[in-house]
């Protein structure tokens, strides 16, 4: 694991190094990026540092650095050798006083690169009564402010899976934690609309877009129950790519499904291609 902030590259990653009275840390006031490193190579970083930057103008925190930040990642990835990995990015409002007021010293940059092991290609999801507030000040903006889904998560690994899966404040079926969630009926693959309130995920771009021309995909909204007579359901994610689901709650799913197999298969075929420009 490597370490870089605000241009230096530390050395240790558990080194004191931010202010304590960093926003960040105080009450949460940030946007991050996860990105995942495939052959020693950022994967589809120009669209991670696209996001990061809408996330940071829409929490009204100013534009990142992106230079600075490609510089950073660069210099945790050098000599790591990594075959699988991920870059964690993270940009705060910087030091400011003790309460939700910012400062005005600017914008900390954090990222951090590390090796990490493959998902499984199959996993199991439980879902949460807490919404996901789709007309909120944060809809769509991926920002630190993770509490409520570090308690999502837990609730569902409590439960012997690896996702938690919440509605909206309309009962619609939502987003996980950290992944998006598509399902099948018949043939035909669905995810829920951005107006639902999900984060508008770079995998999950990239599985609407890279399916298209070979699989029925569509965005539709639909109550969460779905899940519960869905004939596949898929999680996809940064580290995650394409996973079949196996159990939703109690309801058991065979997994991979034939279109969970195909999306699959278009996705590792498509990604082994460059997609960074």
């Amino acid at each position: 694991m490597k370490t870089w902030l605000n241009g230096d590259l530390l050395q240790s990653p558990e080194a004191p190094a931010i202010s304590a009275l960093d926003h960040g840390i105080i009450v949460g006031d940030g946007v991050f990026e996860t990105v995942k490193i495939e052959g020693g190579q950022p994967f589809a970083l120009t669209r991670h540092l696209d996001r990061l930057v809408r996330s940071a103008e829409g929490l009204g925190i100013g534009k990142p650095d992106v230079s600075a930040v490609r510089e950073g990642i660069a210099a945790t990835i050098e000599g790591q050798g990594l075959p699988f990995g991920r870059i964690r990015v993270t940009v705060t409002s910087g030091p400011g006083p003790l309460g939700s007021p910012r400062g005005s010293a600017g914008l900390t940059h954090v990222v951090i690169t590390e090796p990490c092991e493959r998902p499984p290609s199959v996993s199991a999801i439980a879902t949460v009564p807490w919404p996901r507030n789709e007309r909120g000040a944060l809809a769509g903006l991926k920002t630190t402010s993770y509490a409520e889904n570090a308690l999502m998560v837990e609730h569902a690994i409590a439960r012997g899976a690896s996702e938690a899966v919440m509605p909206n404040t309309a009962g619609l079926l939502c987003e996980g934690t950290g992944s998006n969630i598509f399902y099948v009926i018949g043939e035909q693959l669905i995810t829920p609309t951005l107006e639902a309130g999900p984060l508008a995920g770079v995998t999950r771009a990239l599985v609407l877009e890279w399916c298209a021309d070979e699989l029925d995909v569509v965005e539709r909204d639909a109550p969460i129950d779905v899940l519960q007579t869905a004939d596949e359901v898929i999680l996809v994610g940064t580290t995650r790519d394409v996973q079949g689901i196996s159990r939703v709650d109690e309801r058991e799913l065979p997994a991979p499904g034939p279109v969970t197999r195909m999306a699959q298969e278009i996705w590792a075929r498509e990604a082994a291609k460059d997609v960074d420009p």
